[in-house]
């Protein structure tokens, strides 16, 4: 069979085409350059998806395997459903999650499309997940599971999909790397979002603000108060902070507070103690269902807020595109913006993203 794998130049993609090839597959590597790291660089900790370097990495790697290799230029996609939709969010009060909006709008579709057009019959990529009769399933190594990132993955097109690593611990990734004399077989894990690189995250969303019609009445300083109103101190921005976050926010007082909310037309945070970020439901939008869910329906689950976070059981309504969640016990933290993904023990059933949070 011919396969397209998707090469970042990471430890996972090469070892994926790896395995790919003993296999027996005629394989392609494609790599996809998304940004421009110029005036960037990572100062971060960790490998970088798909920069420069990594391209030459996965360059490399294919040339060791005897594959082919290419790269497609998808800078302007990746700005546009990436990184612009991330700085807006910001902007909003929100708190977005661009991973999960890669694989939805820039490396599947656009990746499975140009396997087509290369005559494979399938792509594969080195996700920690697996995929069986149809279905969207947690990856063996739990401490590694990327499912949580691949939810708004359309079901059209994972049927086309293979994750040679849903059975692979990572250590076992890395040993099968050294034992192939891989040039990335020490990388280390990307721990920071490909395109920020030594920036914080409002330093990205100001460097794109111009672009996007941002002016001061977006991004401009405000006020932090208390549940009732009252004003502690000041920041420098909303699209500099996030729910949960406390460190950065300089208020007065010996007690530890914590952004509780962002009200982006006020342009005040609100902040509050720990325990007040205790949420027990949530109105999730624009819903996803990759499994046979009614248009209306409710049912006992799993959901979970955070790709590290532990899944929460609950009661899911659905109706439409959108779903109510009420949790069985109150989770923390959640954040408008992030995604909620609904699990049914290792299946993924769908998930959509946070409209609000209710104490």
């Amino acid at each position: 069979m011919r396969i397209v794998c998707a090469m970042s130049g990471g430890v996972d993609s090469s070892v994926a085409a790896a395995l790919l090839v003993e296999a027996g597959h005629e394989v392609v590597g494609l790599t996809m350059r998304l940004y421009d790291a110029s005036g960037h660089e990572r100062q971060g900790r960790g490998g970088s998806c798909c920069s420069p370097a990594e391209i030459d990495q996965a360059r490399d790697v294919c040339a060791l395997l005897g594959i082919p290799h290419y790269t497609v230029d998808e800078q302007e996609r990746f700005t546009a459903h990436v990184i612009d939709d991330f700085a807006r969010e910001y902007a909003r009060g929100r708190t977005p999650n661009p991973c999960v909006r890669c694989n939805e709008h820039v490396k599947f579709g656009p990746l499975v499309a140009r396997a087509r057009a290369l005559g494979a019959e399938a792509l594969a990529t080195g996700h920690y997940a697996r995929l069986e009769d149809g279905a969207l399933l947690r990856a063996v190594d739990a401490a590694k599971d990327q499912s949580y990132f691949l939810f708004a993955v359309p079901p059209a097109l994972l049927a086309g999909v293979r994750f040679p690593l849903g059975t692979w611990h990572k250590d076992q990734v890395r040993a099968k790397a050294r034992a192939l004399g891989l040039p990335s077989a020490d990388t280390p894990d990307s721990q920071e979002l490909c395109f920020v690189g030594g920036r914080d995250h409002g330093e990205v969303v100001e460097a794109r603000a111009a672009a996007l019609g941002l002016g001061t009445a977006d991004l401009g300083p405000g006020e932090v108060v208390d549940a009732e109103g009252r004003v502690l101190g000041a920041h420098g921005g909303i699209h500099r902070v996030t729910i949960g976050q406390r460190r950065g926010l300089r208020i007065p007082g010996s007690s530890p507070r914590y952004v509780l909310r962002v009200l982006p037309e006020q342009r005040q945070v609100v902040v509050g103690d720990a325990a007040s970020l205790q949420t027990h439901a949530l109105t999730l939008t624009d819903v996803r269902r990759l499994a046979p869910l009614g248009e209306r329906e409710t049912l006992r689950a799993e959901v979970q807020i955070r790709h590290r976070g532990r899944p929460a059981p609950g009661r899911v309504e659905l109706a439409g595109e959108r779903a109510t969640v009420v949790f069985d016990e109150p989770v923390q933290a959640a954040a408008p913006g992030q995604a909620a993904v609904i699990y049914a023990g290792e299946r993924v059933l769908g998930g959509g993203w946070i409209a609000e949070a209710a104490g």
